[in-house]
C-alpha cells in the first residue's frame, strides 16, 4: 500500500479512482457483523462488501436469492458500526431493484437511511441501467457487477465461467462501458476469462474488482468465509485459503468441551 493511501483516513470512492490511476490494486472482503468487520477494516481493506452472499454463508441457504432487504440493513447496520476507514458497499438483494427503477430508488434509500452504508452494488448491464440511474440521481454512490451474476443462477442455471463466447464478452464490454458513462463508480467482474477482465479494465477509468477474473483487474474481492477456511466444501479454482478456521474452531470447541466434562475448566484462576 503506498503512503498516501496509508495516509487516508477514509476510503472513498474519489480515492479508488486515484488507486487505479496509480496503478495501486485495491483489496475488498465481504463483512457481514460488527467482529469481522471491525478486524478487516484495521487490516487495512479498502471496501468492505456487504455482500448477499450472507444468505449463503450466514443464514444457509443454496443460493443469495433468498436474503430480504431488511436482512440486508440489519448486516449493514452492522459492519457500519465497526468501521472506521474501509468503504462499506451493500448488495442490493434479489426483487429489490429488478424492473422497476423507482423501487430500486427506495431499497437504496432504505440501505443509506437505516444502515449509514457508503455506497450500494447491483448485479447486470443494460437491463438495470433505468435503476442504476434513478439511484445515482439521489446522490447514492454505485457498484456494478457483471459476468457470473449470482442472483440469476436459475436463469444460467449453472455457475460456469461467464462471457467465452464472442457474442456474451462483447455484451459485456459494452454493459462496462455503459455502467461507467452513466456513473458508477466501479465494477465487480465475476468468474470470466482473464484475458477479458484485462481487457474491459484497460478499457474504462473506474476501477475494476475481480473475483476470478484474473490477475489485470484493478483489484480482487472474496468472500472472507472463504478465504478463511470457514467454508469447507466451496473450492472454485479462484479462491485462495489463508487459513482452516473450520478445522481450527472445530478442535477448539471439541477440546472445550472435553475440559468441561473432566472438571478441568474452570481452573482455581477461572473462577471468582
Amino acid at each position: 500500500m503506498s503512503a498516501s493511501v496509508k495516509e487516508v483516513k477514509r476510503i472513498t470512492t474519489h480515492v479508488l479512482r486515484n488507486m487505479k490511476a496509480q496503478g495501486e490494486k485495491i483489496s475488498m472482503l465481504t463483512a457481514y457483523d460488527y467482529s469481522m468487520a471491525r478486524i478487516l477494516d484495521e487490516a487495512g481493506i479498502e471496501i468492505l462488501l456487504v455482500g448477499d452472499s450472507a444468505s449463503n454463508v450466514m443464514a444457509g441457504h443454496e443460493t443469495t436469492l433468498p436474503i430480504t432487504l431488511d436482512q440486508m440493513i440489519y448486516h449493514a447496520s452492522s459492519v457500519i458500526r465497526a468501521v472506521k476507514r474501509s468503504l462499506v458497499v451493500v448488495d442490493l438483494p434479489f426483487g429489490s431493484y429488478q424492473g422497476n427503477s423507482m423501487k430500486a430508488l427506495e431499497s437504496a434509500i432504505r440501505i443509506m437511511k437505516e444502515s449509514g452504508a457508503h455506497s450500494v452494488k447491483l448485479e447486470g448491464g443494460e437491463e438495470i441501467v433505468e435503476s442504476v440511474k434513478r439511484i445515482l440521481s439521489a446522490g447514492i454512490p454505485v457498484m456494478g457487477h457483471l459476468g457470473l451474476t449470482p442472483q440469476s443462477i436459475y436463469k444460467f442455471g449453472t455457475y460456469t465461467v461467464r462471457a467465452k463466447k464472442d457474442d456474451e464478452a462483447k455484451k459485456l464490454k459494452e454493459d462496462a462501458l455503459l455502467l461507467e458513462e452513466v456513473g458508477c463508480f466501479g465494477i465487480v467482474l465475476e468468474k470470466i476469462p482473464a484475458a477479458l477482465g484485462k481487457e474491459v479494465s484497460e478499457s474504462l477509468s473506474i476501477p475494476t474488482i475481480g473475483i476470478g477474473g484474473g490477475p489485470h483487474t484493478d483489484g480482487q474481492v472474496l468472500v472472507s468465509h472463504d478465504l478463511l477456511g470457514i467454508t469447507k466444501d466451496f473450492k472454485p479454482r479462484f479462491l485462495r485459503r489463508y487459513l482452516e478456521l473450520y478445522d481450527m474452531i472445530k478442535e477448539a470447541a471439541q477440546e472445550y468441551a472435553k475440559d468441561v466434562k473432566s472438571g478441568d475448566f474452570p481452573n482455581d484462576k477461572e473462577q471468582y
